[in-house]
């Protein structure tokens, strides 16, 4: 019998704290689910999205190469729409490309400049870091060009990075500072590599 009391006792106070609480506590249910629900929907949808995209950045890169108004409309699509995907910022790199090689340099680096403050990959803005230093550098803009090197933090680029600040700063005839840059860029490309050799070269026609 003191079972029963004891039992009776707690549906009792849980009764009481329900009275108390229970609104609250359904509340807070309802609010979970709903949470978990739309947290399923963004997944979902960004999965959705990303497949997308990737259609169209497969649809972007083996278009004709001539066919330059396609490819500035496809970028520009994945760019506009599908920003939060990484086939935006590639798909921006890709744009540059074409764009420079048909002599449309502002447009290239209005699209390099976009990958490098939108990408989602840190190796895409890297390569859109250096694409647009090339470009300044070739302009002769060497300041631009050494700050938007300078700029670049993804370790795997560190190589090509130095031996093209090497080249900013030769041109500006900081001789010193040009052999510490390829020196440096030594240490970082593939000793096998072409571009470790090439930048080998430069180093040496410098006297060292």
């Amino acid at each position: 019998m003191a079972y029963d009391l004891e039992e009776q006792e707690q549906l009792d106070e849980f009764k009481a704290w329900w009275k108390k609480n229970g609104s609250m506590a359904i509340n807070l249910v309802l609010a979970a689910l709903v949470a978990y629900s739309a947290w399923q929907g963004y997944h979902y949808f960004q999965n959705k999205k990303a497949v997308e995209a990737s259609g169209l950045y497969q649809t972007l890169v083996t278009t004709d190469p001539t066919k330059v108004g396609e490819i500035k409309a496809q970028s520009a699509r994945l760019m506009e729409n599908f920003e939060s995907t990484p086939y935006a910022g590639r798909a921006a790199v890709f744009a540059a490309k074409t764009n420079f090689a048909t002599n449309d340099s502002k447009s290239a680096k209005a699209q390099l400049e976009w990958a490098i403050k939108n990408a989602k990959e840190s190796a895409v803005k890297a390569i859109a870091g250096l694409q647009l230093a090339s470009i300044l550098f070739e302009e002769k803009n060497y300041d631009e060009a050494n700050k938007v090197l300078t700029a670049i933090n993804d370790k795997g680029y560190d190589g090509l990075k130095n031996s093209l600040q090497g080249d900013v700063l030769l041109a500006q005839g900081k001789q010193v500072e040009a052999k510490k840059a390829y020196a440096t860029a030594l240490e970082n490309l593939d000793v096998q590599g072409r571009m470790h050799q090439y930048t080998q070269q430069k180093l040496e026609s410098l006297g060292v």
